[in-house]
């Protein structure tokens, strides 16, 4: 369960506790794939594509680059609880290199609400960077930078002017801690749009809001002559932990690639997702 936190002298009680709760224990597995590259630094030089497959080109602006690049933490590292803690379990191939705060917050959505918002703040793009409480209310980034705070009187929730205005990266994470506390799988589904599995790319989610609730990001993908794809996904969890590229628990010769082309669901290490459950960020 998320970590409550204060607005002003408002302890914001929104629909909080929807969080990540563990679905079905699958059966996890050690081993060592020639797909991978222990020296690789990042997610494409860490991770070949299987035989026939070819990654598509992207541009260096777009979110798919900033994905493929994420930093890699090096080979055989330990995911990090937010304690300091370490995670054992062995559902993931590699752990990426980003700082995690030391409160139980971020968890799945917030890894993606983080990945995303961190990708607009790096391109100055803060207009872009909002999100959805639970509740509904819309909290953009540049409202925030003006000094403005969310408070809640009743059932109103609205702006107030109660800071300095800033746009320092400590203040940027402020923010994010906010929206981390009060917004969950729920809210961000509900802003996604519904996309065909078969058209899967670079930055896609699947989710599945809710309490339980879960969500992952496709992080790189690949193609063959067919049109066939292949896909990495990448989570936080509960509690809050460094966000991990998951291992394929069905597929141990193409791990920690998943197909699109011969699964009606797509089974990760500790969740399952129906296809339907995959959404963009864009709606078309």
């Amino acid at each position: 369960m998320k970590t409550l936190v204060k607005s002003g002298y408002i302890t914001l009680l929104l629909s909080a506790f929807i969080y990540c709760t563990q679905l079905v224990n699958y059966p996890t597995y050690t081993h060592h794939n020639s797909l991978i590259n222990e020296n690789g630094t990042n997610i494409l030089s860490r991770f070949d594509v299987p035989k026939g497959f070819k990654r598509k080109p992207v541009q260096q602006s777009s979110f798919s680059y900033y994905l493929q690049n994420l930093p890699l933490k090096a080979a055989g590292a330990k995911v990090k609880y937010y304690d300091g803690s370490i995670k054992y379990k062995d559902v993931y191939e590699a752990v990426v290199d980003i700082d995690i705060d030391n409160k139980n917050l971020q968890q799945c959505a917030d890894a993606i609400i983080r990945l995303r918002a961190e990708y607009f703040y790096a391109q100055k793009a803060y207009e872009k960077i909002a999100f959805n409480l639970t509740n509904g209310f819309y909290v953009p980034y540049t409202e925030w930078m003006k000094g403005n705070r969310v408070m809640v009187k009743g059932n109103q929730t609205y702006w107030q002017k109660s800071a300095t205005p800033s746009n320092t990266y400590k203040d940027f994470r402020k923010y994010l801690n906010f929206v981390f506390a009060y917004a969950g799988t729920l809210s961000l589904e509900k802003t996604l749009y519904p996309k065909d599995f078969s058209n899967i790319a670079i930055g896609d989610v699947f989710i599945m809001g809710g309490s339980p609730g879960h969500a992952v990001i496709v992080v790189d993908a690949a193609e063959n002559a067919k049109g066939e794809r292949v896909f990495l996904l990448a989570q936080s969890y509960m509690p809050a932990q460094e966000i991990q590229i998951l291992k394929n628990p069905n597929d141990k010769s193409s791990s920690p690639w998943y197909s699109a082309n011969t699964i009606d669901e797509v089974i990760t290490p500790e969740w399952a997702f129906k296809t339907s459950h995959l959404k963009s960020w864009e709606s078309k």
